[in-house]
């Protein structure tokens, strides 16, 4: 016999904002089955303001609560059971993201959960990567966001260690990132990987699964560092408008797409790993996971 229920999750980043709505199938004697059902993204760049006056602004505050009402109805249509909605840097770091908060708690009825860095690489990695991460070989998960980058290192199925930067594509737009913290990033990752001598890189984020999609490569199969650093050389010789129009990328990609491959060629080179691995896993995945593990927690407890 099946069991179905649907989960909701909500990402808000310094980029955007998702609703990822997934329906998990149960039967008995079998894994469970994680079915995505419905994304929408809405493209609110709250980084942009954040990172320059370090408050999000009345109009965006004004588009998340739409936003956030409109997620709520949609998610009721859905029959939703299980909901959790987490906010990464951009809200972190505003002086007024907790007042925002409050007021789409008031407004919408859905409570906002302000993560740090070190919650969303925990919460990411305990998606299906694990189904990638084979315990013979060592890989470098490199998660890029509007506002940060969170860096975990796998070796032997487990997570050895984790770091985020402050270093986002919106930030870097801004002109918002100091030479030292690529220097620090630089460090840490030759730091860490230094004593393996085969790496291969995970790379999660809308703008490394753009270009994974355009590259026309099968689900699985990773990309090397010289077609990256070719499609960015190739990315780089086009106009904003001509990244829209000739490598049919939406307006709110065309921009922070080059700053990203930047960060992830980057991370490549000094880990020295020569392929990226693109699942279609991120935040959003790790917060319906550790919806549905808190759940089966719960059920073992009362069995118990």
């Amino acid at each position: 016999m099946l069991h179905i229920e649907k989960y909701g999750a909500v990402d808000i980043g310094s980029n955007a904002i998702r609703l990822l709505v997934v329906t998990v199938i149960e039967q008995e004697g079998s894994a469970p089955l994680f079915k995505k059902t419905s994304l929408v993204r809405v493209p609110i760049r709250l980084g942009a303001e954040v990172f320059l006056n370090g408050k999000i602004s009345e109009k965006s505050a004004n588009s998340m609560t739409d936003a956030m009402q409109a997620f709520r109805l949609l998610m009721k249509i859905h029959n939703i059971k299980r909901f959790r909605a987490c906010a990464t840097s951009a809200m972190r770091e505003a002086s007024n993201g907790r007042e925002i908060a409050n007021r789409i708690k008031e407004k919408s009825g859905l409570t906002i959960n302000i993560i740090d860095g070190n919650d969303e690489a925990a919460i990411i990695a305990s998606t299906d990567l694990k189904n990638l991460i084979q315990d013979s070989k060592v890989f470098l998960y490199v998660d890029v966001g509007g506002g940060s980058t969170e860096l975990t290192l796998f070796a032997n199925g487990s997570n050895i260690t984790s770091k985020s930067f402050k270093l986002g594509t919106v930030r870097m737009l801004a002109g918002l990132v100091d030479q030292s913290v690529w220097e620090a990033m630089e460090v840490w990752i030759k730091k860490e990987t230094k004593d393996f001598k085969k790496i291969s890189m995970i790379g999660s984020g809308g703008n490394i699964n753009t270009i994974f999609k355009k590259s026309g490569k099968k689900l699985g199969k990773p990309l090397s560092y010289l077609y990256l650093s070719s499609y960015y050389e190739l990315m780089k010789s086009l106009t904003y408008e001509e990244r829209i129009t000739e490598l049919d990328m939406n307006p709110d990609r065309a921009d922070v797409v080059i700053p990203a491959t930047r960060i992830y060629l980057s991370a490549m080179k000094w880990s020295k790993a020569k392929n990226v691995y693109v699942p279609k896993i991120g935040l959003s995945d790790g917060i319906v996971r550790s919806l549905y593990n808190e759940k089966i927690a719960a059920e073992m407890e009362v069995d118990s």
